[in-house]
Formats: structure tokens, sequence, C-alpha cells
């Protein structure tokens, strides 16, 4: 498996090149410490059975950002069988209770399991893959966008737009943009407003992210869509909300941006089963 900034060993080539299709499988907040054994199995086997180009891991991938936790979701990682993964760090991926690590390498046990970026991306003429990281070693849940990354993120856009408007643009942060209930706003990224006017002028297509362990949709006010996952593998469920993630499928040959499929674990299969589809057109 390869990232953009990572090496992990190329396990076979991208599934859909050259068809004009690509498809994203969205794991977020496994949480790597407090996984459910059978709902890991039911994932492995959605992922053969989809066989995705990219794995987006969009962080809180261990619980408390132990070594042991980390090799436990890199071997996982590697089972899954994607060829192409774009990871980030969510906020339990930070030491909580090892206070020097916490303060001097707040990230060195994510990086040893998923590489020194902490911002990979990738672009080919057709995709453009962007992780932010708005994770910060002060802040113990909140997340946070600099002016500088969501300047920087919006000149990326923007070039991409103007260079090749039928490439799809997506975004990849840990905390959420937009949330779809009122309980959840404390928990949206602060400095969230200037990033989705911004991206969303520049021509942003999806920002994905986690953190809040509820799967929605939403359409954003300046352009593009929020896509979040669920928790996928993790006990710590919300009542409303089981174990679920997202497949995310780009026909660069549609009018639509992107469909987006919602995969929940049912216990009583034992698998993976798709639950909503979204089919996301640019206003």
């Amino acid at each position: 498996m390869s990232t953009a900034g990572v090496a992990h060993g190329e396990l076979r080539s991208a599934q859909h090149e050259g068809s004009g299709m690509q498809v994203l499988l969205q794991v977020s907040d496994p949480h790597f410490g407090t996984e459910r054994p059978p709902v890991l199995e039911a994932l492995v086997r959605l992922a053969h059975a989809q066989r995705p180009d990219w794995l987006l891991l969009s962080g809180d991938i261990t619980q408390r950002a132990t070594e042991a936790q980390f090799a436990a979701a890199s071997a996982f990682v590697q089972r899954l069988q994607v060829p192409r993964l774009l990871a980030l760090p969510g906020n339990h991926d930070i030491p909580l209770w090892h206070l020097p690590l916490r303060l001097l390498r707040p990230y060195a046990r994510y990086q040893a399991a998923f590489g020194n970026s902490l911002e990979p991306e990738f672009e080919s003429a057709d995709l453009l893959l962007l992780a932010v990281n708005t994770t910060r070693w002060w802040r113990h849940q909140d997340g946070q966008l600099s002016a500088a990354q969501v300047q920087r993120v919006a000149d990326r856009l923007a070039d991409s737009t103007r260079a090749r408007p039928v490439q799809r643009r997506v975004v990849m942060v840990h905390q959420p943009v937009a949330v779809a209930l009122p309980q959840d706003i404390p928990d949206r990224l602060h400095g969230h407003a200037a990033a989705l006017e911004q991206w969303g002028r520049a021509g942003v297509d999806l920002i994905v992210g986690g953190h809040i362990h509820r799967p929605f949709v939403l359409r954003l006010p300046h352009g593009g869509w929020a896509v979040q996952a669920g928790t996928a593998v993790s006990r710590r469920v919300r009542p409303e909300a089981g174990n679920s993630v997202n497949v995310i499928r780009i026909d660069f040959t549609a009018a639509e941006r992107a469909t987006v499929e919602r995969w929940d674990h049912d216990p009583v299969h034992d698998a993976f089963v798709q639950r909503q589809v979204h089919h996301l057109r640019r206003a």
C-alpha cells in the first residue's frame, strides 16, 4: 500500500485506473484499542468485495495512541488490501497521559506507523486529494484550522479548478466543518467558517471528516458537500448510529461530482450493508 507521502509497499495496481472511475473507502474513528473483532472481519470482507482504489483514513485511528494500538491499526490496514492510502491523525492519535511525548513529539507514534507526513496529498489529471491536519497538541478534543492552512488549501483548489475543471477535489479533515444537529455545533472546527467560504468558492467538491461518530452528507453554503463517517469498528458507538463506513464512487464521465454510499454494520447478518446513497452535484 502506498500513500502520497508514505510507502507501505504497493499491494496491487489501482483497481479502476483507466476506467473513468475511482472508488474511495472512507474509514474513520476506528479507535484501535476499542475495536470489535467481528466488525473488523466484516470490514475486511467489504473492502475485498468493493476493491476500492483509495483508503481515506480520517483520524482517531487509535484510542490512546499507544505503540501497540498503532501496530494493530497498521496491520489491519494492510489486511484491507487497498492499493493507496491517505491518512491523517485525530485527537486520539496524540498521547494523552504521556506528557513529555505529548509536548515534545506528539505525532511520533503516529508517524512511526503511518509515515512522516501529517498532511499528505495526491494529484492526477482527474483527482485531487488533500489531507489537512486539524489536531493540536494543546487541544484535547477540539480541532483547528489556521489561516495559513485555509489559504494554502484554497490556493490549491483554485489552481485545480482553473487548470482542470473536470477534476474532482476532495479535502480530508478530522473534526467536522459542518454538523447536522445542534448538539454537535461545539465540535465544529475552529476556523470552519473561513474554510467553508474560501474552499467552497475555490471549487471543493467534498470535505470528508469524522470525529463525532455520526454519519451524514450535507450540501455546504458556498459550494461542495460535507461527507461525515461514523466510527468504523469501535465499540464507542452512538445509540442512534452504529459502526459505518463510506464508499465514495467518482465517475469522471458523469455530471455528478460523486456518489456517496453509507455502509452500516449489521450484526444480524455479520456484514456491512448499504443503507443510503447520495448523488452529489455541484450547484
